[in-house]
């Protein structure tokens, strides 16, 4: 069973030497027009390289989706941002700054939304994600840590970042009002306070994580926020990311994903079909029978209250009851699937390394 860290990285292979489909090398085959960002001159070309307009992009693997009002937004290897406005089926491309592949989408509303990839980068979009401006790179972060760094142990953890590189990807992000945060490889964090206008580096002392542990998922609920990773990490902010403290596990493994309910529970899921729920805010969590083996990589609450959850080879697990009993629902064509959107006419978009497809589940 492919993990989700490796959906992820498979996807993430260097446009260094990457051949340019034909059609793309013509006058017809338009780039997007890179955008003011922070300096990377001096690292991978991926990072002021703009992601090519090509055909070949309906095929290309992708690692998000999400809604933007009544818009679709697909995101995956290279760059490769997708658009449709009609519940997936066509798709247009958008114009994007760099070739890195990007792993997490979140909108705000129709029009503002993030990004988050590898080699440490988040983007923004101002017109519902058809153009698109770098705001943080890996290169960039490692030297405001370094920079700010207030004595020696976080200096030297600093200079270790500035000495690696961007080789760190963000997994996902979210944002509640001013307030938001990207996690991802070996405890990478970044924060906003100000909607996402700017993102800062989280100093690693901030998050208890003394082994360095992947984190995959970020989450507002209410006012409260939680990370979830590797081994079974589970963490609660209670000022909003200030600070946060480690939850008591129920599983050992790792979860990749946090869904926030709207009824109030927490519902966190990840390997070997492992999902548990929490509605006193990770104090207590109780174990779903979710009756897969497969692991659990991504999940959405539909506008009718169902909860859906997706498994990594392409079944759909749908619960009416907050995640207390799940009715399996295969998936059309099975595929290494990593994200899935509720469309509004009873189908869902399931994003994997085959591309995007439309499935049905009313």
């Amino acid at each position: 069973m492919i993990a989700r860290r490796q959906l992820l990285v498979l996807a993430a292979l260097p446009a260094a030497g990457h051949a340019a489909p034909a059609a793309a090398t013509t006058a017809a085959a338009t780039t997007a027009t890179t955008a003011a960002a922070p300096a990377a001159a001096e690292g991978p070309a991926v990072l002021r390289t703009p992601a090519l307009i090509t055909p070949r992009a309906a095929g290309a693997a992708m690692l998000a989706v999400a809604r933007a009002g009544r818009r679709l937004v697909a995101a995956g290897e290279r760059g490769i941002v997708r658009l449709s406005d009609d519940d997936g089926a066509g798709w247009s491309q958008a114009r994007v700054p760099v070739q890195v592949s990007l792993t997490a989408l979140h909108f705000a509303d129709a029009r503002r939304g993030w990004a988050t990839g590898h080699l440490g980068t988040i983007l923004r979009t101002g017109d519902g994600g058809a153009n698109w401006t770098l705001q943080l790179h890996g290169i960039d972060a490692a030297r405001r840590l370094l920079a700010a760094a207030a004595d020696e142990p976080a200096r030297q953890r600093a200079q270790r970042l500035v000495d690696e590189g961007p080789d760190k990807a963000f997994f996902d992000l979210d944002l509640a009002g001013p307030r938001g945060l990207a996690v991802g490889a070996y405890g990478l964090a970044a924060e906003t306070r100000d909607e996402g206008a700017s993102w800062q580096p989280v100093p690693p002392a901030r998050l208890p994580n003394p082994k360095g542990l992947h984190l995959y998922a970020a989450r507002w609920l209410g006012r409260q926020l939680f990370v979830a990773g590797e081994q079974g990490l589970l963490l609660r902010s209670d000022d909003g990311g200030g600070s946060f403290e480690p939850l008591a596990s129920p599983y050992k493994g790792s979860f990749f994903g946090l869904l926030a309910m709207r009824a109030g529970s927490l519902i966190a899921f990840g390997l070997r079909g492992h999902a548990f729920r929490s509605t006193d805010a990770g104090a207590s969590w109780e174990k779903l029978e979710t009756g897969v083996p497969a692991s659990l990589g991504a999940g959405v609450q539909r506008a009718d209250g169902r909860l859906l959850l997706l498994a990594q080879n392409g079944d759909l697990l749908a619960s009416r009851d907050d995640g207390r009993h799940f009715e399996r629902l295969s998936a059309a064509r099975p595929l290494p699937a990593a994200a899935l959107a509720a469309c509004d006419d009873g189908h869902v978009v399931v994003a994997g390394l085959r591309g995007l497809q439309r499935v049905k589940t009313s």
